[in-house]
């Protein structure tokens, strides 16, 4: 006979819910025994917890989960892509407005690639984004040093090994030569390390500039570099499948840091189909 499965859900998801940690952060979390239920430390993620349980991660109580949220970030140059980094580099995350909820990054860039990063306080959304099922086309503009010419171009669009690592084919098209450099449309499925780059390397070719201009149907559109725009409800709910319970907008701003802007409020839904 089949035992009915515990109520609630995983321990791990319910603190990644809570914008606290990714998943991976809150099992390692449970592991450190950081984290206690009902006044009780636990070392196991394989736990699940309902409403009533009272969660305790690094001393503070985590109450019911914010609704998911998405924002849209244009990353500029010069910053990682992550919470603290050990050579002391500043962080996207130095670099958000200030009254901005804990938010994870899904995916990364690299220290020197620019543009589209998609942020959000969920911590099931981050790993949805980044589950290779998902298959979602990252799209980048790439400026190379040299002359590349189609034939040239074809090892990528086929797929390639590197240092034993299988590389996926890209979508790859030329768009113009521009003196010594060339300007090419990328796209690509995966997001391996610094991919972009290696496999340009391999065929001889250097890149000088990188940047992400959409994600799936998440576009970078003309969002300046250092901004943040947060993705409407009804956008997040529909893309993801969700099931929020109120699909409307915040609209309220952001305060600024560094070079941010201030995310401009939309009109309120009128209630009719555009």
């Amino acid at each position: 006979m089949t035992q009915n499965p515990p109520p609630g859900d995983r321990i791990a998801k319910v603190i990644a819910r809570a914008g606290i940690a990714s998943r991976r952060e809150a099992e390692q979390l449970i592991l450190q025994g950081r984290v206690s239920v009902n006044g009780k430390v636990i070392t196991s993620p394989a736990l699940n917890v309902t409403a009533s349980d009272k969660v305790v991660v690094n001393g503070k109580v985590i109450g019911t989960p914010d609704e998911p949220r998405m924002w849209l970030y244009h990353k500029p140059v010069g910053l990682v892509t992550t919470t603290k980094d050990e050579q002391g580099r500043p962080t996207i995350f130095d670099n958000l407005p200030e009254d901005m909820p804990r938010v994870m990054s899904v995916g990364r860039l690299d220290l020197n690639s620019e543009g589209l990063l998609l942020l959000t306080n969920d911590g099931g959304i981050k790993r949805k984004l980044e589950l290779p099922s998902t298959g979602w086309l990252r799209k980048y503009r790439v400026r190379v040093k040299g002359q590349p010419s189609d034939a040239m171009l074809e090892p990528l669009r086929k797929g390639m090994v590197i240092d034993g690592e299988r590389f996926q084919p890209m979508i790859v098209s030329l768009d113009r030569q521009q003196g010594a450099n060339a300007w090419l449309t990328v796209g690509l499925r995966e997001g391996k390390n610094r991919e972009i780059r290696r496999a340009m390397a391999d065929i001889g070719l250097t890149v000088n500039r990188l940047i992400r201009i959409s994600y799936g149907p998440f576009q970078l559109g003309q969002l300046k570099s250092g901004a943040v725009d947060e993705l409407r409800r009804k956008v997040v709910r529909d893309q993801l499948g969700l099931d929020l319970p109120n699909a409307e907008e915040s609209g309220k701003p952001l305060k600024t840091k560094g070079n941010a802007v201030k995310r401009k409020p939309r009109p309120k839904p009128s209630g009719k189909t555009p």
